[in-house]
């Protein structure tokens, strides 16, 4: 097969990358529809969204392991073919487990971006480079955008969710054969993989959510609440264990136990958190009706969508630039800062003001412009911390971090949407005061981060770099890939 000439790289992995974050969200606003659907509880009907994130933090560090050892091109036909697997499952399928399980498979579809970044890098020359993972990058929002109004207007008239899992198939198809049609490069890399990492990691993250999204079910107090988070607790003790004793570990131990990492970790926890937690409590809560809660506007699935919850995705990219800006003038701990508390603006503004529209949406905006600002200067964070060596496997467990947060703030709306219910309403509604709680959770989470990053990473000296440097980092460290060396050098150097 010849070669494809270098122009058609470009468009590939934009349209992988889209794909990635349209399946993110195109499942949010519908989490209701699909309960009602399937007759199964709300905290059930969750694990569609949980599935996904918790497949995503295992899945991606072993594909993107997998194409530097076996080539990228192979892999990423993998993943297409998997996501469309996963697609005509869940479009096809009545059955909760299944519909778990379609979700898993489309789980790898978050490969995408690092194996795509990883093509960039393999194909195009480096003046064409860092313009390219820019334009990759930007397709996070623009497909996340794209989902949401996908889903409002496929399900404006009540219509059945399959159709959203339909319209993943034909995506997914397209992805397919864009991967099919990029260049064959042989891998570079030599080891094996971490399957047994995989396995506990994947194994502890569901026995911690399990019993947080469970817990009013089953009991807080109860023993198999309190078994799963013991057994949660030692799984990922013999997880860490493991990891200190094999040569490729998924998760190098030191990523664990250097403060500055850790500070930096427990930062893209919190964004994480603060993503599905403001997306998936905005979605109920103005789904709401309001004759029956007194609060909530009673909004269909499509105003959900492109009313509420695009603008915020939307602005991402306006406000994705500043952030390289950001953190080119001011360090990328001043920006971590800023974005913590920018993020808890919009979390106090949510629990306080809830009762027209705007105020939502630029609650949800503030929110959604911390995260790309945060998301902008973890990777900044993370290299003045480590080896050039380590920038790659540092990223990938921040990438991991960030899954596992979205993981949590997901199991927690989902706690606080179906606990403390309005009595004798027809449908179960939470109280407005468990939205409240979510959002004030956020405010307090979000000065807290401010105060740990501020406090508990190290004085130095602020390296100099420029704002086209901190943007490439910025794509690398979402991608969970290496940054470049002469990258790391030029800003230590700076």
């Amino acid at each position: 097969m010849p070669t494809p000439p270098p122009r058609l790289v470009l468009p590939i992995a934009c349209y992988a990358v889209l794909l990635v974050s349209a399946l993110q969200t195109l499942v949010v606003p519908v989490i209701a529809a699909i309960q009602a659907h399937l007759g199964v509880s709300a905290t059930a009907a969750s694990w569609v969204v949980t599935a996904n994130l918790l497949g995503a933090a295992v899945l991606t560090p072993l594909l993107g392991r997998l194409g530097d050892l076996h080539g990228r091109r192979p892999v990423m036909i993998g993943v297409a073919a998997a996501v469309l697997i996963g697609s005509v499952l869940g479009a096809t399928t009545s059955d909760l487990p299944l519909l778990l399980l379609a979700r898993v498979l489309q789980a790898a579809s978050f490969g995408l971006f690092p194996l795509s970044i990883g093509v960039l890098r393999e194909e195009l020359p480096p003046q064409r480079l860092t313009g390219a993972m820019a334009l990759v990058s930007g397709m996070l929002s623009v497909g996340a955008g794209l989902g949401l109004a996908v889903t409002g207007l496929l399900m404006r008239d009540g219509g059945d969710y399959h159709r959203l899992f339909w319209l993943a198939t034909a995506l997914s198809a397209v992805g397919l054969a864009g991967a099919w049609a990029l260049p064959r490069r042989a891998g570079m890399a030599s080891g094996g993989l971490d399957w047994a990492g995989a396995a506990l990691l994947g194994l502890g993250l569901v026995l911690l959510i399990l019993p947080l999204e469970e817990g009013n079910g089953w009991g807080w107090g109860s023993p198999r609440v309190l078994g799963s988070l013991a057994a949660a607790v030692v799984v990922l003790a013999v997880f860490v264990l493991f990891e200190r004793r094999i040569a490729h570990p998924l998760v190098s131990t030191r990523m664990l136990t250097h403060r500055p990492i850790v500070v930096a970790n427990a930062a893209g926890l919190f964004l994480g958190f603060s993503m599905f937690a403001v997306f998936l409590a905005v979605s109920a809560m103005v789904q709401t009706p309001p004759a029956i809660a007194h609060y909530g506007f009673g909004s269909t699935v499509l105003a959900a969508s492109l009313v509420y919850l695009l603008p915020g995705t939307l602005g991402g990219i306006l406000t994705a630039p500043l952030g390289g800006r950001l953190v080119s003038r001011f360090g990328a701990k001043a920006t971590l800062v800023f974005a913590a508390l920018l993020a808890g603006a919009g979390f106090a503004m949510l629990a306080a003001l809830h009762a027209m529209t705007w105020q939502i949406i630029a609650g949800a905006f503030a929110v959604n412009t911390a995260i790309m600002f945060g998301y902008a200067a973890l990777p900044a964070l993370l290299i003045q911390h480590v080896s050039p060596a380590e920038t790659g496997i540092a990223n990938s467990v921040n990438s991991i971090a960030r899954s596992v947060g979205m993981s949590l703030g997901t199991a927690f709306v989902v706690t606080m949407a179906t606990r403390n219910l309005i009595p004798g309403a027809p449908v179960p509604l939470p109280h407005e005061e468990q939205f409240v709680l979510v959002f004030a959770t956020g405010t307090v989470a979000a000065l807290a981060a401010a105060a740990v990053v501020t406090w508990a990473l190290p004085r130095g000296r602020r390296a100099a770099i420029t704002t086209l440097q901190a943007e490439a980092e910025e794509v690398y460290g979402a991608a969970g890939v290496d940054v470049p060396a002469d990258l790391v050098n030029q800003q230590r150097a700076g």
